[in-house]
Formats: C-alpha cells, sequence, structure tokens
C-alpha cells in the first residue's frame, strides 16, 4: 500500500455523453408516429355515371400534424405534413397529386371510369420538420406514408330516351 494520491475536483461537461438526437434518430421516431389514415371522398356519393368525372378528395385540415416527443430526455416537436396524395382508382390507374383535392366546383382530382363497380384508396405521403428543445427547425431526412381504407362504388351506364314533350 502506498500514500494516499490527491485529485482535483472540476465539473466535467457531459454533453459528448448525450449528444442532441440526430436527424436520423428523430426519423426513426418519424415513420412510427400515428399520422392519420386520410379517408378517400368521392363525388357524387355512392354511384357515379360512366362518361361523367368521378371527383376525389380528401380531409383537408388533417394534412398537417405536431407531435412532442423525447428522445433521450430532449423534447423534439416534429411537425408532419402531406406532401403527396396517391390515388389508386381501383381500375388501374393512380393519380398522384400534391393537393388534398377538393368537392365540386373546386374540384382538382378527378378521374372517368366505364361502368362497373371499383375499389378506391388513397396513400399519403409525408414528411417533416423537427427541432430540439426549442431550437432550430430542420428538415427530417425522408418521407413515410399512410394507407386510407378503401371505398366501394358503383359506375353505372346511363341510356338516353327520346320522348315527345307534348304527350
Amino acid at each position: 500500500m502506498g500514500g494516499w494520491l490527491s485529485f482535483a475536483r472540476d465539473c466535467v461537461d457531459i454533453t459528448a455523453l448525450n449528444p442532441p438526437p440526430s436527424p436520423g434518430e428523430v426519423f426513426r421516431y418519424f415513420q412510427t408516429l400515428p399520422l392519420p389514415e386520410l379517408v378517400t371522398q368521392q363525388q357524387p356519393p355512392g354511384n357515379g355515371l360512366a362518361g361523367l368525372p368521378v371527383i376525389f378528395f380528401t380531409d383537408g385540415s388533417q394534412t398537417t400534424q405536431t407531435f412532442t416527443v423525447t428522445i433521450r430526455g430532449f423534447t423534439v416537436d416534429i411537425v408532419a405534413t402531406a406532401t403527396g396524395f396517391t390515388w389508386h382508382t381501383g381500375d388501374g390507374a393512380e393519380l398522384t397529386t400534391t393537393d388534398p383535392g377538393a368537392p365540386y366546383p373546386d374540384h382538382t382530382v378527378t378521374h372517368d371510369y366505364r361502368s362497373g363497380t371499383y375499389t378506391a384508396s388513397l396513400t399519403t405521403t409525408w414528411s417533416g420538420t423537427f427541432s430540439v428543445n426549442g431550437g432550430a427547425s430542420a428538415d427530417v431526412p425522408g418521407t413515410t406514408t399512410t394507407d386510407g381504407p378503401p371505398v366501394t362504388f358503383t359506375v353505372l351506364q346511363a341510356r338516353p330516351v327520346l320522348t315527345n314533350p307534348y304527350d
């Protein structure tokens, strides 16, 4: 046994031992957020008519979502924004847009069908920004998607009939 050794007492910066979440870490959390599965809506509601376009849209009020998560003790605010919409029309076509569509008369997403029964759905692409402990905002490095529930509708064939208006 030897003599006593004297050590100085100093404050140690432990920031390097627990750095703020990296963009990759935030992306892993981003992919697991409970983002809404946006519902496909169509006009006319119920049945459509062959030769007339079916209008597609979804609830635009749900296209921005804000979440606060804790990652290793850091408060991370994530703002997810729907940036892409892929409408699966049910007849093999896909319509890709950057807006959620709108009902008549402001419609922006339409598709023409032949008569038959179709099941349409919507895949939404989400991108985001994040900030750590109220700091500067940065982009989440990647996107994630959600699939909305399918909606089934029938497109009917209308046939014109000439009549005598004086009968």
